[in-house]
């Protein structure tokens, strides 16, 4: 994605179903569980680079000593920073009393972050601050063990106002209106409740309150907890937590929208976001590690036993395309098939585009997100080159000569290196035409890659919002090289309507699609299906969210997307370029059929898995007409 774009969190979840003494003899370390959760988030890095957190849970401390602990870090590389925090604690005790370091027990009581229910988190800020008190994992403290809750997610909800007053209703004040501390009193409201209803079960049949503590403990129903919380939830999550006295929950959304995967063996529960993560941190096979199924949770007790339990019916799923396209490693075996299949897919449109003027073709790609699915289209190239190289030896004659089988057989797709992503500048200029001078220099391009004059240039991207890069950087200095045209490829489809589930695109007017078709509509004189959709969404705003109709999908409607396409090209090309520069899109056919099991394309199609996806687009165009730049959600 040449436009950077935050999105997404990442999670990790670490509980380790052993005595910390068994890590010690088996592995040669006693930090076997934080080492591991290291590892986890450190191959999970893509997910979020604006902070970390981390948080422990001891089991069986003494009263009067801390047995939740936490540590968060906003850094320019906050995994590092944690994990150095509490590296340099270990090494001042290696200094001191090395033989501690094999005494689990005393690590226990004096190493904050050491427990056996470890949780970590990644941070891509999608809105408010990054302020260190905004990371998570977020703490909602009570001195009674099981009324105390961690969290940290992936998530977005769109009915945050509604769920807002669901919770006066209870009862409660909540300072914030933010979706994280909505979640995070939701679930601490049922958590809460169910304390109670124990509390006085057992007070009933006569037990002391000191006894009840553990009753409640062994008979806490976390499934109900989380049915009751998330009743009403419109969005997107993975919701991880963990209760004071050693339960722990990682939750998916109904449609499966946000993605999430564990791993259980006899000596630990882990989860994560995503899979290559957990294959590498603990050396695994992919078909042991499981997908947790949307409207479920992964349910872990106090004592070791866990289950996948149902808290929400699931609907359709609508797993995230996204991830598949740009947003996951393309580490796991699946996601790289598939990114292979979407530039494969592109193959047939690109010759169409260059006139299967193979021999004057170069093909490269940018940014290095790409490359999977440049190696895609390079295979597919690949076999366009042996039937062209088939049919002209057939039409040889008998007495050919040696030089001209070999110049045949010589024949194959010419890739290059053409563009390389230097370090991000950073200037103490302000004036914009200044700044975006340095601009074009973010990437350098190979001198002599391409023949000037006679050459076209191809270009993989896997997406394209805004486009900003591409016109003020990229087709620039692609441009200095000198070829009679360049072919800007998305393996996406365009991106025409905004993300409400994690993703930092949330405004219409951030879309170069969205901006073509107004164009298109304003020069073809439809100027009243603006109006008229403008009209609609405004009468459906009091509306329900159940019940509003996405009006928006109107506007792309006169036009196929080919000319939208079209239109982009023109906007996309900078002032002064001497190539000819042409947009081209994956189509929605080819996608599904590059990610059949991540079904989830409303940036594509405007098919939103929830109500409030519906509600968010509709809002985001009454916001564009009435000049308020400012998210819909």
């Amino acid at each position: 994605m040449s436009d950077f774009i935050h999105h997404e969190c990442g999670i990790a979840l670490v509980r380790l179903r052993k005595p910390p003494e068994y890590y010690l003899a088996r592995y040669g370390t006693a930090f076997y569980g934080l080492n591991k959760l290291h590892l986890l988030m450190q191959k999970q890095h893509n997910r979020g680079q604006d902070g970390a957190g981390v948080a422990a849970i001891k089991f069986d401390v003494d009263p009067g000593n801390r047995y939740i602990n936490r540590i968060r870090s906003n850094s320019s590389t906050p995994i590092k920073d944690i994990f150095s925090q509490i590296g340099n604690t270990v090494k001042e005790i290696e200094e001191s009393y090395p033989q501690r370091l094999h005494d689990p027990g005393w690590l226990k009581h004096h190493l904050e972050m050491y427990g056996e229910l470890l949780l970590g988190h990644l941070r891509y800020g999608t809105f408010g601050g990054n302020t260190v008190e905004s990371l998570h994992p977020l703490i909602r403290e009570n001195n009674w063990k099981t009324k105390n809750l961690v969290l940290a997610g992936n998530f977005n909800l769109t009915n945050v106002d509604e769920l807002f007053h669901k919770l006066i209703e209870l009862g409660q004040c909540p300072v914030e209106t933010s979706d994280t501390i909505t979640i995070m009193e939701k679930i601490g409201h049922f958590l809460d409740e169910e304390n109670e209803v124990l509390y006085q079960k057992f007070k009933q049949e006569g037990y002391e309150k000191h006894q009840i503590s553990q009753l409640i403990a062994r008979d806490l129903d976390v499934r109900k907890i989380l049915q009751n919380a998330s009743a009403s939830w419109d969005g997107g999550y993975v919701i991880t937590g963990m209760i004071g006295h050693g339960d722990a929950f990682v939750m998916r959304d109904p449609n499966g929208i946000r993605p999430a995967f564990y791993y259980a063996d006899e000596e630990v529960v882990v989860a994560a976001s995503e899979r290559p993560a957990i294959q590498t941190a603990f050396n695994l096979p992919v078909d042991v590690i499981q997908e947790l199924a949307p409207g479920h949770a992964l349910n872990i007790k106090r004592d070791g036993t866990f289950d996948e339990v149902r808290f929400q019916s699931p609907g359709p799923k609508f797993a995230c395309s996204f991830e598949r396209i740009y947003f996951s490693r393309g580490t796991d075996q699946d996601i790289y098939r598939e990114r292979k299949k979407l530039g494969k897919f592109l193959t047939p449109a690109i010759l169409r585009t260059v006139n299967y003027d193979f021999e004057n073709t170069v093909f490269a790609y940018i940014p290095n997100t790409a490359i999977d699915a440049y190696y895609g289209l390079i295979e597919e190239l690949d076999l366009f080159c042996d039937t062209i190289k088939r049919d002209r030896l057939l039409n040889l004659k008998r007495d050919c000569s040696p030089e001209q089988v070999e110049e045949i057989l010589t024949l194959k797709p010419r890739a290059e290196k053409v563009a390389v992503k230097d370090m991000k500048l950073r200037t103490f200029i302000t004036q914009d035409s200044q700044r975006d001078d340095l601009a074009t220099h973010v990437y350098d391009i190979t001198y002599g890659s391409i023949l000037a004059g006679s050459d076209s240039l191809v270009v993989l991207d896997d997406s394209i919002v805004r486009g900003t890069t591409l016109k003020q950087s990229i087709i620039r200095i692609l441009d200095r090289l000198g070829p009679k045209k360049i072919i800007i490829a998305s393996s996406a489809p365009q991106i025409r309507y905004p993300d409400c589930y994690g993703i930092d695109m949330a405004k219409l007017t951030d879309f170069i699609a969205f901006k073509a078709t107004i164009a298109l509509l304003k020069e073809t004189h439809q100027e009243h299906i603006i109006n008229d959709v403008y009209n609609r969404c405004k009468e459906q705003e009091k509306l329900p969210k159940e019940e509003i109709v996405n009006y928006v999908k109107e506007i792309y409607k006169p036009f196929q997307a080919n000319r939208i396409s079209e239109k982009i090209s023109e906007l996309l090309t900078p002032p002064n370029c001497q190539a000819r520069v042409e947009i081209i899109y994956q189509t929605i056919e080819d996608l599904h059929e590059a990610c059949p099991n991540h079904l989830g394309d409303w940036y594509f199609t405007g098919n939103y898995p929830t109500p409030g996806g519906n509600k968010v687009v509709n809002k985001s165009f009454i916001n564009y007409i009435e000049g308020r730049n400012v998210r819909a959600y």
